[in-house]
């Protein structure tokens, strides 16, 4: 027979606080890793970079997939030639990538492990890791940076049985336009919830968040497709039947060819009648750029993600967000709710200043005073890849040592004002404060009144809530139907048995549709209230109020001293700004 080189990308998940893996029948967002992956694999194919040898690429999602080791290793001994590459591997996906991998070297399958873990730990550390110490004694070879125009470099080395122990391009960026497309396969797209797929429009971001890695995995200097590129994108992907993208462009606002883009799509769905709709991320002063908030909402722009943050200067002073400036906040919110978006906005928990209690006041501050839809919760993370993790590690802080953790919703180092059980606590009750009844209802009123799709607000507001509430999962990792595979237990823990498994599981299940069934109806009589209300359109409060030049002196949002102390420093530079244009103004005698 033929020899064939056989490509496996994986795309792993990680282990719940049971030792189970997070897989759905439905998962939540798409890996735009994979299928950047999955695209340049195609070209590599397409391209016959292995000469006589065909390439036959399969792209497996764990959210979505349950991932058998050995029947991979038996697919690629029946080729002849292949290999394992797990992809886009996050910090807490890192254990579970090592749990996929051990099997599979032990049948001495060729694996790689690339992702933002890999990445950010040679970036920032030289590769200084105990999970890269273990992948490495395993045989693993490891990939850090981007694999365009790199890839065919690792398949020609594993067709010839020599991997690199490392692959090394962190400092050496590549340009992405003109790149080959990034794709999934449709049947793979249909396993996520709305069956929405992802690409991104640029990589980098400017600014210099000390909890962020993504400056230095992507670097600080935007690289960007072009509008032709991404016009293509969306046509291949809505020839093959998806009409739902996420743009993973950690902020679409500071590309700039965002407006050129823009009117692609808006071109696609005005001219050409394309049904596609997106979700996109964005910072806090996106609506200052002219004309930014309306044309995303002609391109099909649905959804928006909001790096909010904080509503305390010092906490994002302190993290380097000078970017983020809390008297902006409505104005930016506002803008997006004239423009009929949904809006999510991150906030994270945690900071050296916070107590449990000020964070429970600053909720409160947000619901009345905010015209948030969605608000997320994170705890602050010192991610590997980090600046905040390179200081601690510095120091000599004790940090947790597994993995897994890194999710953004476990703690993971000590706090110096709150004890663990207290920043667990403050964790689950900032969702419990802010999604109660009462404000699931303000959110749709807010939403009806603009005459947005508030049908799309029960639905999210549902997830959301239920998330937490019934399966004990950040929303951004819940989807639809939890799948639990009895033998796929994290390493350490014990298997049960079948007769114990089984039933459990299957009670379950059970016990969890009829809650969030009986959730979905409670808020449903609430929107179709609403709905029915014929004074809906009408409906105000404080959040919803036009911006006013006093709201320093009338809002909470302004009170605390940190806030004080920022609303005098933003008057001092607009009243030296304003001296300089008189002086500008002035004619010599």
């Amino acid at each position: 027979m033929l020899k064939r080189f056989r490509l496996f990308l994986v795309k792993p998940s990680h282990y719940d606080d049971d030792g189970y893996v997070i897989q759905w029948l439905r998962s939540p967002i798409p890996s735009n890793s994979l299928a950047s992956l999955y695209g340049l694999a195609l070209d590599c194919a397409e391209r016959r970079v292995l000469g006589d040898m065909p390439i036959e690429i399969e792209a497996f999602d764990e959210t979505n997939s349950r991932i058998r080791p050995q029947r991979l290793a038996d697919r690629i001994d029946a080729a002849g030639a292949g290999m394992v590459m797990l992809v886009g591997v996050q910090s807490n996906q890192m254990p579970r990538a090592l749990d996929i991998a051990r099997p599979l070297r032990a049948r001495g399958i060729q694996v790689a492990i690339g992702g933002f873990h890999v990445s950010g730990t040679f970036s920032m550390l030289d590769g200084a890791d105990a999970d890269i110490a273990r992948a490495r004694k395993a045989g693993i070879s490891l990939f850090a940076g981007e694999a365009e125009g790199r890839l065919e470099e690792v398949l020609r080395d594993a067709a010839a049985g020599s991997l690199k122990p490392l692959y090394n391009f962190i400092n050496d960026l590549p340009n992405i336009q003109g790149t080959p497309v990034p794709l999934m396969a449709a049947e793979r797209a249909q396993r996520t919830a709305g069956h929405v797929t992802s690409f991104d429009a640029g990589r980098g971001c400017p600014y210099q968040c000390s909890f962020c890695t993504i400056i230095n995995v992507q670097g600080r200097v935007s690289r960007r497709r072009s509008p032709d590129d991404v016009e293509k994108i969306v046509r291949t992907n809505y020839a093959q039947g998806l009409r739902a993208f996420f743009i993973t462009d950690d902020n679409f606002a500071r590309n700039r060819d965002w407006e050129p883009i823009l009117d692609r799509l808006i071109q696609l769905r005005e001219g050409e009648n394309f049904n596609i709709s997106f979700i996109i991320q964005v910072d806090t002063l996106c609506h200052r750029l002219p004309n930014f908030v309306e044309k995303c909402a002609r391109a099909g722009v649905r959804r928006v993600f909001i790096g909010l943050e904080n509503i305390n200067p010092a906490n994002l002073a302190g993290a380097k967000k000078r970017q983020n400036k809390i008297t902006e906040y409505r104005k930016m919110l506002l803008a997006w709710k004239s423009a009929r978006v949904i809006t999510y906005a991150g906030y994270i928990l945690g900071f050296p200043n916070d107590t449990f209690d000020s964070i429970m006041h600053d909720i409160d501050v947000i619901k009345r005073e905010l015209p948030i839809d969605l608000l997320e919760f994170f705890y602050l993370t010192p991610l590997p890849g980090s600046e905040d993790h390179l200081k601690l590690v510095r120091a000599g802080v004790p940090l947790d040592p597994d993995m897994n953790n890194y999710d953004l919703d476990h703690v993971c180092v000590a706090h110096p004002l709150m004890s663990r059980a207290d920043c667990e606590r403050a964790y689950r009750m900032a969702w419990q404060r802010y999604y109660t009844l009462d404000h699931c209802e303000t959110v749709m009123r807010r939403v009806a009144s603009t005459r947005a799709n508030a049908s799309q607000a029960l639905f999210l507001l549902t997830w959301f809530k239920g998330s937490i509430d019934f399966e004990d999962i950040h929303p951004l990792e819940a989807g639809f139907l939890r799948r639990k595979s009895r033998l796929d237990r994290r390493p350490g823990m014990p298997v049960e048995p079948a007769w114990r498994f089984y039933p459990k599981y299957c009670s379950e299940v059970a016990a969890k549709l009829v809650r969030w069934g009986a959730l979905y109806l409670r808020l449903r009589r609430i929107y179709l209230r609403i709905k029915r209300d014929p004074n809906r359109f009408a409906y105000t409060d404080l959040a919803m109020t036009p911006v006013r030049d006093d709201e320093a002196e009338t809002h909470e949002l302004f009170q605390t001293d940190a806030a004080k102390a920022f609303v005098g420093r933003e008057q001092h530079l607009r009243d030296a700004r304003a001296r300089g244009r008189d002086a500008e103004l002035v004619t010599p005698v």
